[in-house]
């Protein structure tokens, strides 16, 4: 009995540091141009948050933000994971434990990175141990109250 699926067909990418980094390079590079990449930042923040907890990334410094929200000066903590370097919103330690670098150096770039961007969610995903479904679920918006007009009651008359 030889029953081909689609998983079984094609090997599973184990997750060393530089698959997840080319996962995570990818993963941001398509959330840049996403219609919704509101679940693509997630993955990409749970993952490099995991490989700087279990060392295999770490905080380099801060650096000047490129878009800063509302035309004022903004920093990002700049995190090197293997070949790759990232920018993540920093937190209120980060500010007094990394050094100041200062303006980003337009001519540094990461290298060429050759997944797919389903493959590269599947690392992350199980990376991570995060849920597309969950993830994309829509809110529902909540239902606007019908429109009365008002009720004009002539001189005199009584409202109850």
């Amino acid at each position: 009995m030889s029953s081909y699926s689609d998983d079984t067909s094609k090997p599973q990418i184990q997750p060393t540091i530089e698959n997840l980094s080319q996962a995570i390079f990818i993963v941001n590079r398509h959330a840049k141009t996403a219609p919704n990449p509101k679940f693509l930042y997630k993955l990409k923040f749970s993952a490099l948050h995991k490989l700087i907890r279990e060392g295999k990334a770490k905080k380099i410094g801060l650096h000047f933000s490129n878009n800063p929200k509302y035309s004022q000066q903004q920093s990002d903590v700049l995190i090197q994971c293997g070949k790759y370097t990232f920018h993540l919103p920093p937190s209120k330690s980060d500010f007094e434990e990394l050094p100041h670098l200062g303006k980003l150096d337009q001519n540094v770039r990461n290298p060429k990175a050759t997944l797919s961007l389903n493959q590269a969610k599947k690392i992350l995903l199980t990376y991570t141990g995060l849920s597309e479904v969950e993830q994309n679920k829509v809110p529902t918006k909540p239902t606007r109250k019908k429109y009365n007009k008002p009720v004009f009651k002539r001189l005199g008359e009584s409202y109850y």
